[in-house]
């Protein structure tokens, strides 16, 4: 059955197959391991030292920091459980734009990465989450297929924000968007992901003719979510100002990741997608030394 289901789930990918696949192979190669958690626990990894109270074991005294000074320390070690990962691919309308017939639609890039991303967590065992109005977990290689069979095929909706739903502490979160929402509704977002512990990625998506336009003379701007067209008699003469407005826009997203203590990567859609999921899964994979 779950074959059938996969097939099924790939069918109604249709529009992006060749990115899936290859997004797919890259996963293939990658092996996944537990993550730790910075909480005490039986595992074999240290965490840190603490003193030595009333009651605790002598067995796990640590002798030989103690032989170091007056007092007797324990050894604590660190968790190393499960990770509960969150996935959320945006699929506002401004996700559903692409400059050329050649390239992918921004939503569909993102679903391509999240989908291969789930699929390598997956794999090592870990809780995925896709972040949907009734959230989707999945716990092994066979919840891949549940994952695809509920986010695929894409639609198209108003909503640009991950849905606002009970998220466990401790969690990663990986949001993938273009990020167009009011600057101030994501960082309120952010400062409650923080404040719960969830740490993450901002993996920021857009098309190459959104970061560096090439429109010449007069073209007619329509917007993607309902916005009144806009005409540019001479386009080439805003692309300056226009150029200082996206670098500003990822200068203020880094610096929210930043302040929430997150990780934030950018890809545009006529860059390879497995070089943005091998980022993704290193970051993940090492979430000390990249969170």
């Amino acid at each position: 059955m779950s074959d059938v289901i996969a097939q099924q789930a790939l069918a109604q990918a249709a529009a992006l197959p060749p990115l899936l696949l290859e997004a797919l192979r890259v996963a293939q190669t990658v092996r996944m391991g537990q993550h730790g958690q910075r909480r005490v626990g039986g595992s074999e990894s240290f965490w840190q030292y603490r003193l030595y109270e009333g009651g605790d074991p002598a067995a796990l005294v640590d002798w030989k920091q103690s032989a170091r000074g007056d007092l007797l320390f324990i050894r604590q070690r660190e968790l190393e459980a499960v990770q509960t990962t969150y996935l959320w691919a945006d699929r506002s309308g401004s996700m559903h734009y692409r400059s050329t017939p050649e390239l992918p639609m921004k939503t569909e890039r993102a679903h391509v990465l999240m989908l291969a991303l789930a699929q390598l967590l997956l794999r090592g065992g870990e809780r995925t989450s896709w972040l949907l109005p009734r959230p989707v977990t999945g716990q092994s290689l066979a919840g891949f297929h549940n994952l695809a069979a509920h986010v695929l095929p894409i639609p198209k909706l108003e909503e640009n924000l991950p849905p606002d739903v009970p998220l466990a502490r401790y969690a990663h979160m990986v949001l993938c968007s273009d990020f167009l929402a009011a600057p101030e509704v994501w960082e309120r977002r952010l400062r409650g992901y923080a404040a719960e512990n969830i740490r993450g990625i901002l993996l920021h998506l857009a098309d190459p003719e959104e970061e560096f336009p090439s429109f010449q003379g007069r073209v007619r701007v329509e917007g993607c979510e309902n916005e009144s067209p806009v005409l540019l008699p001479q386009a080439q003469a805003v692309r300056a100002d226009y150029r200082k407005r996206v670098e500003d826009h990822q200068a203020l997203l880094k610096e929210m990741a930043r302040s929430a203590g997150w990780t934030y990567l950018h890809h545009i859609t006529n860059q390879p997608a497995p070089a943005a999921l091998l980022q993704l899964h290193n970051f993940l994979t090492a979430p000390r030394r990249g969170f």
